[in-house]
This record gives C-alpha cells, sequence and structure tokens, in this order.
C-alpha cells in the first residue's frame, strides 16, 4: 500500500471527545494474539484485567493478527479506526517485517504512516519496539531498532523500547519461550504487560 495518507481521509472520524472513556485498541502481530497461549492468558488480556482492577473504565480491543506485518497492519488500519474510533492505539508490528527480510524503509513508513493516521483520527498513539536477535548481524539489528525511535521522535508518540525487555534479555529466557524460541509463554506475559503499562498509563485519564 504505497504513497502517503490523503489530508482528508479522516475528515469524518470526530477527535476523542473529551470526558469520553477510553477505548484501546491494540494492533499488533502473534506477541500480541496470544500465539500457543490459552484465551486470557495473553498481555492485552492482562492488560484488560489490570484496568479493571484499578477501576480505569476502558474498553481493550485486540486487534491483533498472527504473522501480520507493517503493511498489513497499515491496510487494516483505517477499516478499524472507522469501526471503533480508538481514544488510544497501540501499534507493535514490525517483528514479521523483519523475519521476512523486507526492506527497513518501507518498515519504518508503515509505521509512520499508521502513526499519523491514528492521531489524524484524533487517537493518542503508543508504539511498541521490537528487536531483532544477534544473528541478523550487529548494523541490520541497530538500524532496525532505529526504526522505533525515528517514528517516535517525528510524532511525538511515546515509545516502548522493547516489548521482550526481561524476557528475551533474562538469565531464564529460555523458560520464557515456547518451543519455536519465537512465541513467549504465559509466564512472560505479565513482563510484558509491566513494559507497555507505565508509557500506556500516561496517556490515560488520572
Amino acid at each position: 500500500m504505497g504513497g502517503t495518507w490523503a489530508a482528508g481521509t479522516w475528515a469524518a472520524f470526530p477527535a476523542a471527545a473529551a470526558g469520553k472513556a477510553p477505548v484501546i485498541l491494540i494492533v499488533g502481530d502473534s506477541l500480541s494474539a496470544e500465539y500457543g497461549l490459552k484465551r486470557g492468558d495473553g498481555w492485552v488480556p492482562l492488560l484488560d484485567k489490570r484496568l479493571s482492577d484499578q477501576k480505569i473504565p476502558a474498553t481493550v480491543i485486540n486487534a491483533s493478527i498472527s504473522g501480520d506485518t507493517t503493511a498489513g497492519g497499515r491496510a487494516r488500519l483505517p477499516g478499524l479506526l472507522a469501526q471503533h474510533q480508538p481514544t488510544h492505539v497501540v501499534l507493535e508490528l514490525g517483528a514479521n517485517d523483519a523475519l521476512r527480510g523486507l526492506p527497513l524503509a518501507a518498515t519504518e513508513d508503515n509505521l509512520l504512516q499508521m502513526t499519523k493516521a491514528a492521531q489524524a483520527a484524533g487517537a493518542q498513539v503508543l508504539l511498541v519496539g521490537i528487536q531483532v536477535p544477534p544473528n541478523y548481524g550487529s548494523d541490520y539489528t541497530r538500524r532496525f531498532e532505529a526504526i522505533f525511535a525515528k517514528v517516535s521522535g517525528a510524532t511525538k508518540a511515546p515509545l516502548v523500547p522493547f516489548l521482550l525487555k526481561g524476557v528475551a534479555d533474562s538469565p531464564d529466557a529460555a523458560m520464557l519461550f515456547q518451543a519455536d524460541r519465537i512465541h513467549p509463554t504465559a509466564a512472560a506475559q505479565p513482563r510484558m504487560l509491566d513494559n507497555v503499562w507505565p508509557p500506556l498509563r500516561k496517556l490515560l485519564p488520572k
């Protein structure tokens, strides 16, 4: 999906109304879609529970799809924004771009345009970064990681630098991944939520 979002595309969508109960839309891949987990064990359902426990009246909509890329997310986003009119959008995409060897420039542009589109629709955006294993090579690893910070800087959207911090770099990392060594286990999900929670909480009403 090439080009940029037309400036008037989102004119029909009202900005998030002041005082409206938060509607948090998660647009991610298998890391957010409970791949290989029992329903309810993923970090997104745990987020829903934490909001409830803290009596924050928010609705969480998980629109994550296993295997999705930033291009797939970009194609899906207009319909999701129109349908749900979220006040907040959490973008957790990019890992599958790296796994498929997709051009870094395309990944960056997709994330940039998604962020701008969600903001233009009246939503606050939280970018969730991911890092690739060292076997990709130090140059690629560094350039891929930098994409998220660049998009964050260009759009002023807050960033979670690494969704799997405390998981992939943990001393017990082997115990925190499923047999495929890609997808975290249920035991890792609370750590993932703890990485997302602080910047997301700052975006929510006090």
